[in-house]
Protein backbone atom coordinates (compact mmCIF):
# COMPACT_ATOMS: atom_id res chain seq x y z
CA UNK A 1 0.00 0.00 0.00
CA UNK A 2 1.35 3.16 -0.88
CA UNK A 3 1.13 6.84 0.96
CA UNK A 4 -1.59 8.05 -1.13
CA UNK A 5 -3.97 4.94 -1.98
CA UNK A 6 -7.26 5.35 -1.55
CA UNK A 7 -7.00 8.69 -0.75
CA UNK A 8 -8.80 11.79 -1.88
CA UNK A 9 -7.18 14.59 -3.18
CA UNK A 10 -7.43 18.24 -4.54
CA UNK A 11 -4.55 20.01 -6.02
CA UNK A 12 -5.45 24.07 -6.24
CA UNK A 13 -3.39 27.24 -7.22
CA UNK A 14 -0.43 27.48 -9.85
CA UNK A 15 2.03 25.19 -9.47
CA UNK A 16 6.19 25.73 -10.69
CA UNK A 17 7.25 22.21 -11.14
CA UNK A 18 4.47 20.11 -12.65
CA UNK A 19 1.64 20.39 -15.05
CA UNK A 20 -1.76 19.82 -13.64
CA UNK A 21 -1.64 16.71 -15.41
CA UNK A 22 1.92 15.64 -14.76
CA UNK A 23 1.18 15.80 -10.67
CA UNK A 24 -2.19 13.79 -11.17
CA UNK A 25 -0.67 11.03 -13.45
CA UNK A 26 1.76 10.97 -10.29
CA UNK A 27 -1.31 11.21 -7.50
CA UNK A 28 -2.76 8.57 -9.40
CA UNK A 29 0.23 6.43 -10.11
CA UNK A 30 0.50 6.20 -6.38
CA UNK A 31 -3.32 5.07 -5.78
CA UNK A 32 -5.15 8.53 -4.95
CA UNK A 33 -8.13 9.58 -6.68
CA UNK A 34 -7.59 13.23 -7.55
CA UNK A 35 -10.98 15.54 -7.52
CA UNK A 36 -11.82 18.97 -8.68
CA UNK A 37 -13.27 20.29 -5.28
CA UNK A 38 -12.64 20.02 -1.60
CA UNK A 39 -15.25 18.32 0.38
CA UNK A 40 -15.35 16.92 4.32
CA UNK A 41 -14.24 13.33 1.50
CA UNK A 42 -11.08 15.16 1.18
CA UNK A 43 -8.07 13.83 2.80
CA UNK A 44 -5.36 15.77 1.61
CA UNK A 45 -5.07 19.70 -0.09
CA UNK A 46 -2.27 20.25 -2.59
CA UNK A 47 -1.14 23.82 -2.45
CA UNK A 48 0.44 25.84 -5.21
CA UNK A 49 0.97 29.71 -5.41
CA UNK A 50 -2.70 31.53 -5.20
CA UNK A 51 -4.83 28.72 -3.68
CA UNK A 52 -7.53 30.61 -3.00
CA UNK A 53 -10.92 29.14 -2.40
CA UNK A 54 -10.60 25.69 -2.17
CA UNK A 55 -7.66 26.10 0.10
CA UNK A 56 -10.09 28.57 2.53
CA UNK A 57 -12.21 25.21 2.71
CA UNK A 58 -9.88 22.65 3.06
CA UNK A 59 -8.67 24.58 6.22
CA UNK A 60 -12.26 25.28 7.78
CA UNK A 61 -12.85 21.63 7.39
CA UNK A 62 -9.49 20.38 8.85
CA UNK A 63 -8.14 18.77 6.08
CA UNK A 64 -4.28 18.71 5.42
CA UNK A 65 -2.96 20.90 3.42
CA UNK A 66 0.79 20.75 1.96
CA UNK A 67 2.83 22.49 -0.59
CA UNK A 68 3.90 21.34 -3.95
CA UNK A 69 7.43 20.54 -2.45
CA UNK A 70 5.60 18.53 0.25
CA UNK A 71 3.91 16.52 -2.31
CA UNK A 72 7.12 15.83 -4.08
CA UNK A 73 8.37 14.25 -1.29
CA UNK A 74 5.67 11.45 -1.21
CA UNK A 75 6.04 11.43 -4.81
Amino acid sequence: MTKLEGKKIVVTGTLTKYSRDEITEKIEALGGDVTGSVSSKTDLLIVGEDPGSKWRKAKELGIEIITESDAEKLF
